[in-house]
């Protein structure tokens, strides 16, 4: 009976790794801003998941876990590289018009250089807050930070990329300006 259970929980916990890998990828190409690298740090959180799974206490707190784990593997490769990489500038193919894709496009190369900006902690709550909605006492727990660290975090986080998104001018705006300025002085 010992040996059935302990393969069901095996299975569970497999189910629940699977089901975490898309939303790990998320956040590590968020913090990375590099397919690869971020592939990479999936791959080896899950690897460092499998070797420890028996740490789990309960299969219903793997998702922290597994960020906490994820963090650790961002951390040890930003002491190895120094956060020297550039990330992949990738168009995603979408079926509506090529305006709206190009402004999508536009949007999120500017929001993604913004984050690039902001200092290592803050990028790393905003992410886990904004785009995977964790809980501010989950992002504590995965970060291993106060709550009220978080909160401040991700105020001053979110209040510097405004500031970096409004500073930037679109580069459809600045051409149209010139186009316009060009024909007035003709």
């Amino acid at each position: 009976m010992n040996l059935f259970n302990t393969l069901c929980k095996n299975r569970e916990f497999d189910k629940a790794l699977t089901k975490s890998r898309e939303r790990l990828y998320r956040i590590a190409f968020a913090w990375s801003h590099s397919p690869d690298i971020a592939d990479d740090l999936v791959q080896e959180t899950c690897s460092k998941a499998l070797r420890q799974r028996k740490q789990l206490r309960e299969l219903d707190s793997i998702g922290p876990w597994l960020f906490r784990i994820l963090l650790n593997t961002w951390n040890d490769y930003l002491r190895s590289k120094k956060e020297t990489t550039e990330y992949d500038e990738q168009l995603h193919i979408d079926e509506q018009t090529p305006e709206t894709v190009n402004s999508r496009y536009e949007t999120v190369q500017r929001v993604r250089y913004a984050m690039q900006k902001l200092p290592t902690g803050q990028r790393e709550v905003l992410a886990l807050v904004d785009l995977e909605r964790f809980s501010y006492a989950e992002v504590a727990e995965i970060l291993d930070i106060p709550a009220g660290t978080v909160m401040s975090r991700l105020c001053r986080a979110r209040r510097q990329l405004k500031e970096f998104l409004l500073d930037q001018v679109p580069p459809v705006k600045a051409s149209a300006e010139i186009v316009t300025l060009r024909s007035k002085s003709q």
